[in-house]
């Protein structure tokens, strides 16, 4: 009984953390239309913040998440992505991860 309810129990916070995901992307768009730094901000943390916790709680540690990050940014500075091209997001990313 005790590992069906702890199962259920994961299942739940699985689902909420999924919520949380698509209420903060909301969110961030109303900043975004606001034109509001500070509520764009707090957006984005929050979701950054639960997709590490989601992560998590699928199985995933911080580490290989943020190494995976770091695989995804290799591969677009590769591809030749176009934020690349043009502002250097994707390195000047990846040296901001690195360096934490």
């Amino acid at each position: 009984m005790q590992k069906e309810m702890d199962v259920a129990k994961r299942a739940k916070v699985i689902e909420w953390l999924k919520t949380e995901v698509v209420d903060h992307v909301s969110r961030l768009f109303k900043a975004l239309w606001e034109g509001s730094t500070t509520r764009i901000m707090d957006s984005l943390a929050s979701l950054m913040v639960s997709s590490y916790i989601l992560g998590r709680r699928l199985g995933i540690s911080y580490r290989d998440l943020d190494e995976a990050v770091l695989d995804k940014l290799r591969k677009h500075k590769q591809e030749g992505h176009q934020l690349e091209d043009w502002y250097q997001d994707i390195s000047t990313l990846e040296e901001h991860m690195r360096k934490r």
